[in-house]
């Protein structure tokens, strides 16, 4: 009896086994052989320019052009704005694909994208205002500034907070709550304030969006002015981003906005996207909180490097990658990724920031090559795209020009 018991045992789980693989494997061949290219002719994909560039440029940006287009249908991706600057100038600025793809209405050079996380790169441009007029300490304990937060086994700055390191844990991507609402940036500490640090600070290297609420937190609390407000007065109308807004589509209706996309299967781009679910992103503030043109996002990068917002020495000080103590650089400076990139065949320094993966309805990328007076922003519709690629090989078009 016990043996009979045993075989059906067996038998049954696997027949589990064998029900879910088929199931996980019929899944995959269906959204495989349903998976419909959304631009099957990249020589069709439509696009749109407000201005034409300059002669000297056109070389550079019919290169550009069939970079942008090969990487949309690759990648299968709904639409694409790029804007890239030079020596302070806007000198290319278009857009691609369908920032709708049920009125098919076309991606247009003003049109409104989620920057995600190179929110942080603005973030860190108010504190090096903040740090220029003396009113903050990199290297203060988080507390001095958002009291609110929990004192931790071990001693957080604000400096650890900036460089990624100081263990605060990362938020949950794309199944963030999207519901709330946070009048200010305090708000959103219950999300994670409790949470015991992942490691002692200054040790590793972890992105975390929570960590930038809390520097968010910290700007808003010195300035005695809630957080967009300052950044809207401080980095946004100095340097003409007049497109440039709080990231809040749940509350109010945004003009010139594409719709925002998810792959609808695997994190994968290829095989077709989703609506995403709306929501309100004023709890993530200078982490993620941001809606953004392209041409604006290079207006920043321009401005960050040739010192038109800080003194170079801020800016030396926020682009430079932090070493750990066992010799490690993480690549990472503050709140700018710094890593060396390949351009016109040099090996050239890149100051930058661009999104992680699973941020709901959208990837984007800043690259600065101060060295060369250049500066490219891509950003895209749909999560989960390689924005980076598409700005890097941008990038190397116009950098033999």
């Amino acid at each position: 009896m016990w043996k009979i018991k045993k075989e059906t045992g067996l038998a049954v789980i696997v027949l589990g086994a064998g029900t879910l693989l088929a199931g996980i494997v019929g899944l995959f061949a269906y959204v495989t052989f349903t998976a419909i290219p959304l631009h099957p002719d990249s020589g069709g994909l439509p696009s749109v320019m407000r201005s034409t560039p300059a002669p000297k440029w056109s070389g550079a940006v019919d290169q550009a052009r069939l970079v942008v287009r090969s990487g949309i249908t690759e990648q299968n991706l709904p639409g694409v704005s790029v804007a890239v600057g030079v020596g302070g100038e806007i000198v290319w600025a278009e857009g691609f694909g369908f920032a709708d793809l049920d009125t098919r209405v076309p991606v247009a050079p003003e049109m409104r994208f989620r920057i995600a996380e190179v929110s942080k790169a603005f973030t860190s441009a108010a504190v090096g205002l903040l740090l220029e007029q003396q009113k903050l300490n990199l290297d203060d304990e988080i507390q001095t500034y958002v009291p609110e937060y929990p004192k931790k086994e071990w001693p957080v700055t604000l400096r650890q907070l900036m460089a990624q390191t100081a263990g605060v844990r990362e938020d949950s991507g794309d199944e963030e709550p999207l519901h709330e609402r946070c009048d200010r940036t305090i708000d959103a500490l219950p999300r994670f304030a409790r949470s015991s640090l992942r490691f002692e600070p200054g040790t590793k290297f972890s992105p975390s969006s929570y960590g930038w609420i809390l520097v968010s937190a910290a700007v808003e609390a010195v300035a005695r002015e809630r957080f967009f407000s300052v950044l809207r007065a401080q980095v946004f109308e100095p340097l003409g981003m007049r497109d440039t807004r709080p990231d809040l589509t749940f509350v109010e209706t945004v003009p010139d906005l594409v719709t925002f996309y998810f792959p609808r299967f695997g994190g994968d781009t290829r095989y077709g996207p989703e609506s995403v679910r709306e929501g309100d992103h004023s709890c993530t503030a200078g982490a993620t909180g941001f809606l953004s043109t392209a041409s604006d996002v290079v207006r920043f990068g321009m401005a960050m490097s040739a010192g038109k917002l800080l003194q170079p020495s801020t800016i030396a000080l926020l682009q430079t990658p932090v070493r750990l103590p066992s010799g490690e650089e993480t690549g990472y400076g503050l709140g700018w990724t710094v890593e060396t990139l390949p351009l016109g065949g040099q090996p050239t320094r890149m100051a930058g920031h661009g999104t992680k993966k699973d941020f709901i309805g959208g990837s984007a990328y800043l690259m600065t090559f101060p060295e060369r007076g250049l500066a490219v922003a891509v950003t895209t519709n749909i999560s989960f795209a390689d924005a980076k690629s598409i700005a890097a090989k941008v990038a190397d078009a116009f950098a033999g020009q």
